[in-house]
């Protein structure tokens, strides 16, 4: 069945030109590259699906809030007008400028983890999310539900956490050894999968009982809260608006890559309900990023941030980009490409070991799917999974993640019809030509630390 691509609630102002190397020369550049996608110039792409983190399309009243920028070192009115936002729209007092989600990361666990409390339960934890923990001493427990780890289960929100699981790791760890709880939304690492009201405000009122902290991940809030005005009982009538601060009104704080649903190339913040907390990390993001009024951003990136995340929860924006990745989902199921379903707010993953099936699990299959889609059309996707996970800090052993996925995230405002159309038409060919293949990839030179960004790899 054709899918119906969304209604669309813009129209384009400004075009960039883009081009479609040669098969042979993307064979040769990928090569180069240690069949490696990130070693990749982004000149020799053509459909850039690497990510969604700073790489959408800017509105034209973000361009003239840029205008506006203030960038006094101490007290930039740019920085009040986003904190003023972030109040309005999260319901969270206190607010630290950084300048990208994982600076936000490092000034929160540099606060709340020591060798006393260094364990952070949650639903799975995105790489630079778990590096940054490891990197304090800390230790992840990857606590959700079971029908988040099967790709094909029909689940409406399977970035949940089970609360059995959780509370079977505060009591395993011990409640005094627990940093903080985090909830990723969406989970990325996990399919782009919602989590729902019901599930947020359990584990919120779990938390609350043990005396435990609990952040958001909210690099993707408002897609989370459309998900739950579309999917969850009771919600229907809600803004989107109102669902995000009803969500927010669950936690103590977030940490926020504002590069996603912020709308913007740069940027990110921390907000927290508790002033104590908050002025424990005052200090430290002068340290690491900045003055408190700006954190590593312009007064541009500021004003542009704050403009971003009054549109990003505008409810005909999320609808044609919940709707868009769908279409491009529907497309690739329909022709037989093993996806991650139900599909999520900002990517398609594509199931590297249903895409090859006969390659054993330590051959990286979704590796090779993502070298394999960019031979075969120019399209860089990015891998999720055993590459990814790394290695057991305390065993040194490969983790073996339940899902292995090729992530083909979707920039925001920037591709259209037919580049998905395109899109779906070449890793259909790629699977139809490649899928009996018996043997994937290994290591040429492997990284340390986030293994998948910097590791070359060759074919066995």
């Amino acid at each position: 069945m054709q899918p119906e691509f969304p209604f669309i609630p813009y129209k384009i102002k400004s075009v960039e030109p883009i081009q479609l190397l040669p098969r042979e020369e993307r064979e040769r550049v990928i090569d180069e590259a240690g069949l490696n996608v990130f070693k990749l110039r982004s000149d020799q792409v053509y459909i850039d699906l690497l990510t969604d983190s700073g790489t959408g399309a800017m509105s034209a009243a973000q361009w003239s809030r840029v205008m506006m920028g203030d960038e006094s070192y101490a007290g930039s009115s740019s920085f009040f007008r986003l904190e003023k936002v972030i109040q309005d729209i999260m319901d969270l007092p206190y607010v630290i400028p950084v300048h990208q989600g994982r600076a936000a990361e490092q000034v929160l666990d540099y606060v709340l983890i020591n060798p006393e409390k260094n364990i952070v339960p949650g639903n799975t934890h995105f790489d630079t999310t778990k590096a940054h923990i490891e990197f304090r001493g800390g230790r992840t427990i990857d606590c959700t539900i079971e029908e988040g780890q099967n790709p094909t289960t029909a689940h409406p929100f399977k970035g949940d956490l089970d609360i059995t699981l959780l509370k079977e790791a505060i009591d395993k760890s011990g409640r005094n050894k627990i940093a903080y709880v985090l909830i990723t939304i969406t989970c990325n690492s996990g399919g782009g999968q919602p989590v729902s009201m019901e599930n947020i405000k359990a584990v919120s009122n779990y938390c609350r009982q043990e005396g435990l902290t609990l952040f958001f991940d909210a690099a993707r809030f408002a897609e989370n809260a459309y998900f739950i005005q579309q999917r969850e009982n009771g919600y229907r009538d809600m803004s989107v608006k109102e669902i995000v601060r009803e969500m927010f009104g669950y936690v103590d704080g977030c940490t926020m890559s504002a590069k996603k649903d912020g709308l913007v190339p740069i940027g990110g913040f921390l907000a927290f309900r508790d002033e104590t907390l908050y002025e424990s990390t005052k200090p430290l993001n002068i340290l690491f990023e900045g003055y408190t009024t700006y954190g590593g951003m312009s007064g541009m990136d500021m004003e542009n941030m704050a403009q971003g995340l009054t549109e990003v929860i505008e409810e005909s924006y999320l609808a044609y980009r919940v709707g868009q990745t769908a279409y491009l989902g529907h497309k690739l199921d329909d022709a037989g490409v093993p996806v991650v379903k139900p599909f999520g707010g900002h990517a398609v993953f594509i199931d590297g070991r249903r895409f090859y099936p006969n390659v054993p699990e330590d051959q990286f299959p979704a590796q090779m799917v993502t070298v394999e889609t960019y031979k075969f059309g120019g399209i860089r996707p990015v891998e999720i999974g055993s590459c990814l996970a790394g290695r057991n800090p305390d065993t040194g052993e490969n983790i073996r993640p339940a899902l292995d996925l090729s992530r083909l995230a979707i920039p925001r405002r920037v591709y259209t019809k037919e580049h998905f159309d395109y899109v779906a038409d070449r890793i259909t060919e790629a699977h139809q030509a490649t899928k009996d293949r018996a043997t994937g990839l290994t290591f040429n030179i492997e990284s340390k630390g986030i293994r998948h960004f910097t590791s070359t790899f060759k074919y066995l």
